[in-house]
């Protein structure tokens, strides 16, 4: 008996989804649509057959113009300046340079090996300047 009532109701349901397809598909999509930008008096082209035509319409003195959005300068957000940032990008980088004192570096055992002379000679001023022999 319970399945005499689910069927009815899955045929009330599936009904409407059905035939929905069957409207959408009543007229066909465009086949090519084309937006445009116009100067001037400029005419619009017109479609050919199905195409439809989107024409914008800006002044001729715009033509040769750079887009505005590409001439306007971005605005500052207060970000570090060009100097902080290629100062950054050099100690990232640094530990790939020539005597870098790193295994991923070129001449990476002089590098480590300079190190280790200007903190001896650092240690050896600081020692002269307190003093010491």
């Amino acid at each position: 008996m319970r399945h005499a009532v689910v069927l009815p109701l899955v045929g009330l349901l599936l009904t409407p989804l059905l035939s929905f397809p069957a409207l959408a598909q009543a007229e066909p999509p465009p086949e090519r649509t084309i937006n445009l930008l116009v100067y001037g008096d400029d005419p619009c082209p017109q479609g050919e057959g199905d195409e439809i035509v989107v024409c914008a319409r800006r002044p001729e003195a715009e033509r040769y113009r750079i887009p505005k959005k590409l001439r306007d300068k971005p605005a500052v957000s207060g970000g570090p300046g060009w100097g902080s940032q290629v100062a950054t990008m050099e100690g990232v980088q640094r530990q790939n340079l020539p005597n870098s004192c790193s295994v991923n570096g070129a001449n990476g055992a002089t590098g480590c090996t300079a190190k280790m002379l200007e903190q001896w000679f650092a240690e050896r001023r600081m020692q002269q300047s307190r003093g010491e022999p």
